[in-house]
């Protein structure tokens, strides 16, 4: 298809595809986004904080969440087939910085200070979260280095609040 008009006009030329990785960093920090926590495992419990999960798709209920495929959790996921996504609220800040690896916590260290539970997945829920998306994983797409992960809703929690945000490297929240 050709289009008779451009629909964006780029401020500058695009950076030469070597720089495209930093400028699309720099695109994405100005999106404000959700903070969670997806865990994973049983006695092999891990997880991770991403600003990547939201629903795909409300029926079926199914969650697409982004994983790099270098994180510890994705071997986890892979293994059990399940994931939970834990929403943050604004005051669980210390649970976004464990399972980002601040302080170097590793799989069941970043899961102290906090309470957890399960529902039918097995994959560990925290039990404050503002919400909390029990996902049995449906479909994997692997593509350059992260994993896409399409998840069955199996089970929710909301308990509701005030969100914990990320934009520019820094935490926030939003009060309407």
């Amino acid at each position: 298809m050709t289009l008779a008009t451009p629909l964006f006009f780029p401020a500058e030329p695009l950076p030469p595809v070597a720089d495209h990785a930093e400028a699309l960093k720099a695109a994405m920090r100005q999106v404000a986004a959700t903070v969670s926590v997806v865990t994973a495992g049983r006695e092999d419990r891990t997880g991770a904080t991403v600003t990547s999960a939201t629903a795909l798709s409300v029926e079926p209920a199914t969650m697409i969440v982004n994983i790099n495929r270098s994180s510890s959790s994705w071997p986890v996921i892979a293994r059990h087939g399940h994931f939970c996504v834990n929403i943050l609220s604004e005051d669980q800040q210390d649970i976004s910085d464990r399972f980002a690896g601040k302080g170097g916590l590793k799989g069941a260290q970043r899961y102290e200070g906090a309470q957890w539970t399960t529902l039918a997945s097995g994959a560990p829920v925290l039990t404050d979260a503002l919400a909390a998306i029990d996902c049995e994983v449906e479909e994997v797409i692997e593509r350059h280095s992260h994993a896409i992960l399409i998840g069955r809703v199996l089970a929710v929690s909301v308990k509701g609040g005030a969100p914990l945000l990320y934009r520019q490297g820094h935490y926030g929240s939003f009060q309407p």
